[in-house]
């Protein structure tokens, strides 16, 4: 099966996510996720790539990046191979580290980029491992205190410095990016994919809603890999009536 091309950003930023093969833990201690940083820094370096906010999690990787000069695909797999093979030296595992091609979705505005920042730091709390500013492995403590691999000025400068990173950090309507490494929304993602969608808006007040803009929500819905049964079930709006405002654009 051909692989299918990445989608390209206008704003030449991404966010990038590398899995461990069948959700293997990528980390077994700290000086790990220091080399996997040690790394980081040196190959987007190398390829005039920055780092715009990361966060390590135990089996997967967050990153937010810059690419200006379209070296995406060289860096991540001069990053993936060289830390797969101190990772298999030092470990004896045999076989691939990471499951298959990095994942990457364009950054199509201002606003997103900032919800991606806000995101990436919310992933340890969203575990249940640790509040934003507690969590030593992401970003976030370099945007608060400097000193690090993420280059900072530009959000910085967008939301007022650190009190505006702050203040945006705990701002709700920075809270409704919903990112996806699969085609379709998964079941057990669906009720929160759906809210983040919709601005945080509840879906089954969609119902009451004027056609004009029921309609455009529940393009939206589908246009981001939701079933028609996803979105049924949790509008309450029939099945006919979503297949109507949304098969002309899924040319159904």
């Amino acid at each position: 099966m051909p692989r299918v091309t990445r989608r390209i950003s206008e704003s030449g930023f991404y966010h990038v996510v590398l899995r461990g093969n069948g959700k293997q833990i990528l980390f077994e201690d700290d000086a790990d996720r220091r080399h996997f940083l040690h790394l980081l820094h040196e190959k987007t370096d190398t390829d005039g790539i920055a780092v715009i906010a990361w966060c390590l999690m135990s089996n997967h990787v967050h990153l937010l990046l810059e690419d200006a000069n379209g070296t995406l695909s060289h860096m991540m797999h001069a990053l993936a191979t060289a830390y797969a093979r101190r990772f298999n030296e030092k470990t004896g595992h045999v076989g691939s580290v990471f499951q298959g091609r990095f994942f990457s979705a364009p950054i199509k505005c201002d606003r997103q980029l900032l919800q991606a920042v806000r995101y990436l730091h919310e992933n340890p709390v969203k575990a249940g491992i640790a509040r934003a500013a507690d969590y030593p492995w992401s970003s976030y403590r370099e945007y608060v205190h400097g000193r690090g691999i993420a280059d900072t000025s530009l959000v910085l400068d967008m939301v007022g410095g650190k009190d505006g990173f702050l203040r945006m950090s705990e701002n709700a309507r920075y809270g409704s990016y919903y990112f996806k490494t699969t085609k379709l929304v998964p079941d057990d993602e669906a009720a929160e994919a759906a809210r983040l969608l919709l601005g945080g808006a509840d879906p089954a007040t969609l119902k009451a809603c004027s056609r004009l803009y029921r309609d455009e929500a529940l393009r939206t819905l589908r246009r981001a890999g939701m079933t028609v049964k996803q979105i049924e079930r949790l509008t309450g709006i029939g099945h006919s009536t979503i297949s109507r405002a949304t098969s002309r654009w899924m040319g159904e």
